[in-house]
């Protein structure tokens, strides 16, 4: 019997609780200090309108909240079903697709919504760097570190050839020079700049550094397939 293994699982477990706690109080934190802007927008969203919901940022974050029950219950019945069908790691692998999902839509549908000259105004591009940093202010910073944080959190844990920080560079990078060229061929009324691109791929790898404990093992694991049955003896 291994007593190292059974004496460590339980701090282990411990630690994982502390941080679904810890996590779980920041948000609520967040949450209580925006709570004005995003119940403003709560009647438009909950009469099911378009226009003064989910052509808002209040609109999308408050519904990007209240969809969260929704994103837990999907990650149960992807585990579960994967559970039954014998894969391992069935809950991280679930957890990390939803999460790619919810936390990657919202902050993509922002980004491209249109401004008010989308269409008319011609497209606009920044190529030198870090000029526009000045511009942007704490709150764009941050806005564009988030933007494809959740894809540099969950990439690496679902899929082992991403599970390394040159490879979410790229990613990052990669996906925010997508989002930058349709804003430009779309004409939204919104500046095309590198340093958009440049925030946009460090929040990735940031995001990608606060999950290392959870993909490095990941990307070691052999499989994640059904485990095959064991042959008969004889």
């Amino acid at each position: 019997m291994n007593d190292t293994a059974s004496l460590s699982a339980p701090p282990r477990r411990r630690r994982g609780i502390v941080l679904l706690v810890l996590a779980t109080l920041g948000m609520a934190s967040a949450v209580f200090v925006v709570r004005r802007p995003l119940l403003m927008s709560a009647p438009t969203c909950m009469a099911g309108r378009w226009h003064g919901c989910f052509d808002t940022f209040n609109g999308v974050v408050l519904m990007t909240l209240v969809a969260l029950p929704l994103a837990a219950l999907v990650v149960w019945a992807l585990a579960r079903r994967r559970r039954a069908a014998g894969v391992t790691s069935a809950w991280r692998r679930s957890l990390a697709e939803v999460g790619m999902v919810h936390g990657t839509v919202p902050f993509l549908w922002l980004t491209m919504m249109p401004g008010g000259g989308a269409g008319t105004v011609p497209a606009r591009v920044s190529l030198v760097p870090l000029r526009d940093l000045i511009t942007m202010g704490p709150l764009g910073i941050a806005g564009n570190l988030l933007i494809f944080a959740a894809l540099g959190f969950f990439a690496p844990m679902r899929f082992a050839a991403l599970a390394s920080v040159p490879r979410i560079l790229a990613l990052g990078a990669g996906c925010s020079v997508l989002v930058e060229t349709a804003q430009y061929v779309l004409r939204l009324d919104r500046v095309s700049s590198v340093d958009d691109v440049l925030v946009n791929a460090t929040g990735a790898v940031l995001a990608a550094l606060a999950s290392r404990r959870w993909w490095r093992t990941t990307a070691q694991a052999p499989s994640d397939q059904p485990r095959p049955a064991p042959a008969p003896a004889g």
